[in-house]
């Protein structure tokens, strides 16, 4: 099979019939039962979140869902969080801190929403107790980019001990056409843009950042990811949890998330 260009990766998850994240949690985890609102201000339907069993085993599940059709695009926001969507989240993370349970978290959004009610409501502090939250939890957390994963919006759930993606799926801090657009005011060189940014799955492993490819072949994906989560959570329960956190911590630093 020929390898797939940064850009032909970009058009095939932008594909309106790809698998959205309700999907991946249906058909991996056992009776998932879904948790509602921040206990702040309101429920966010782009995110996703509440309890299920894999293996036997209870973990807490958080998806940032776009929908799969028309209707419920809208309803989802297309998958693009309001500040409410992150406080919830925080507190689905808190809460399985609380109980010892394992986190799963599937990224797909082109970003958090930049409305103005969102601005008011405090997206960038919800966004960074995100991150802040992510960064110390005390037990196992594993992130899978399922399409796109945008900016800052992308990374707050992406803080984990382990980063996985769909070959057909990338992770970047702005969109090939509006680095485009922003730097040479010229979106014909998309395409060249797009290989610059490096943000293709292959390129994200040779960097440290993502640790596992899964193939798209629906008839050995759930089979793969399954099993491959059930086997990770068991080795990352066995760290100690101040070492978790400390290799947390050093990983994030050695792959430049934060700098000096």
């Amino acid at each position: 099979m020929a390898i797939k260009t940064a850009m032909e990766i970009v058009k095939t998850v932008r594909d309106l019939d790809r698998h959205p994240a309700s999907f991946f949690i249906d058909a991996l985890f056992d009776d998932f039962l879904e948790m509602h609102g921040d206990r702040k201000f309101a429920d966010d339907p782009a995110i996703i979140g509440g309890i299920a069993i894999l293996c036997g085993q209870p973990v807490t599940v958080i998806a940032q869902e776009r929908g799969e059709n028309t209707k419920s695009r809208v309803y989802r926001n297309f998958g693009s969080s309001h500040p409410e969507g992150y406080r919830k989240a925080v507190r689905l993370m808190k809460q399985a801190e609380k109980f010892n349970r394992p986190i799963v978290s599937f990224i797909d959004t082109t970003g958090a929403f930049c409305g103005i009610e969102a601005e008011e409501r405090g997206q960038g502090e919800a966004i960074a107790s995100c991150l802040l939250t992510m960064a110390n939890l005390r037990v196992p957390t594993i992130s899978i980019v399922i399409g796109e994963g945008g900016s800052g919006g992308a990374l707050a759930l992406a803080m984990s001990d382990r980063l996985w993606m769909l070959e057909n799926s990338f992770y970047s801090v702005i969109s090939p056409e509006g680095c485009a657009s922003i730097l040479f005011r010229d979106l014909d060189r998309v395409e060249e843009v797009a290989e610059h940014l490096k943000f293709t799955p292959k390129d994200l492993q040779e960097r440290g950042v993502c640790h596992s490819i899964f193939t798209t072949e629906n008839e050995v994906l759930i089979e793969e990811m399954k099993t491959k989560l059930c086997s990770t959570f068991e080795s990352l329960s066995k760290y100690p949890k101040d070492e978790l956190v400390q290799d947390r911590y050093d990983m994030i630093r050695k792959i430049g998330v934060f700098h000096e």
